[in-house]
């Protein structure tokens, strides 16, 4: 058991990097790339969760492997005065974040935190929203994130994920796998100069589980009232789940 324990820690840590290494390289082209393969649909899928989280003035949030932090933005917008924090393990996303924080005035209400989302530095029941969008599928152990999520949020507080999802009805999910396994790797050649990368991330999503599987994940931890919402056909999909008021 404790080989297996072992490995298992070993195969975590070496994703850990891989990933790392592959968000250092294309953070400066990153926001184009998302535009480009998303055809811009995860500006919309964004705005549609932000409508659903409800966000009151004063609240807090903390947005895990926040990237360039757009969405990061969008929340300090919508708190208004609210404690908002945004982290992430790459200090090259972060770098662009800060610029992007700063043009908008923000750099006060926002702190940017270079950290694991596997170990929040954060005490139990601080935020009262923890989100994650397109990073969940990156994270060597996507259960213990959420734990995270769930402890650091107040109760009453949400947990919300938006993330790239699989589509279950033919012909569109063919069609899908084609435009993500070989189409986008060649976008990401040909913009960004990388194609390792961009080739990369779509093998990521292969042992991600689906959004009836993650939800079923989001109930096993403990949160309720889950919901999912299946966006564009499924390509993509939003979770959103409460902590109990009666847990720690």
């Amino acid at each position: 058991m404790a080989r297996e324990g072992k490995v298992t820690t070993l195969q975590s840590k070496s994703k850990e990097q891989h990933v790392h290494a592959v968000f250092e390289s294309i953070a400066p082209k990153y926001d184009l790339m998302n535009d480009l393969i998303s055809f811009r649909r995860h500006k919309a899928w964004r705005k549609f969760t932000m409508r659903k989280m409800d966000v009151k003035q004063g609240q807090t949030a903390i947005d895990l492997c926040c990237g360039t932090c757009d969405w990061t933005i969008a929340l300090a917008k919508a708190s208004g005065t609210g404690e908002v924090v945004g982290l992430d393990f790459s200090q090259g996303m972060l770098d662009v974040g800060k610029k992007k924080v700063q043009a908008e005035g923000l750099d006060r209400q926002i702190s940017l935190v270079q950290g694991n989302a596997m170990s929040l530095p954060f005490e139990d029941n601080r935020f009262d929203f923890a989100t994650i969008g397109f990073g969940l599928r990156n994270v060597p152990d996507l259960e213990q994130v959420l734990r995270e999520m769930m402890r650091v949020v107040k109760p009453g507080g949400q947990v919300v994920c938006l993330e790239m999802s699989k589509p279950t009805w033919q012909p569109f999910k063919a069609i899908y796998y084609f435009y993500f396994e070989r189409v986008m790797p060649a976008i990401g050649k040909l913009v960004a100069k990388r194609y390792e990368q961009y080739k990369w991330l779509p093998e990521s999503l292969k042992a991600f589980p689906d959004s009836k599987q993650l939800a079923d994940k989001y109930r096993e931890i403990g949160l309720q009232q889950v919901r999912v919402y299946p966006l564009a056909g499924g390509v993509a999909a939003l979770h959103m789940g409460t902590k109990g008021t009666g847990q720690a």
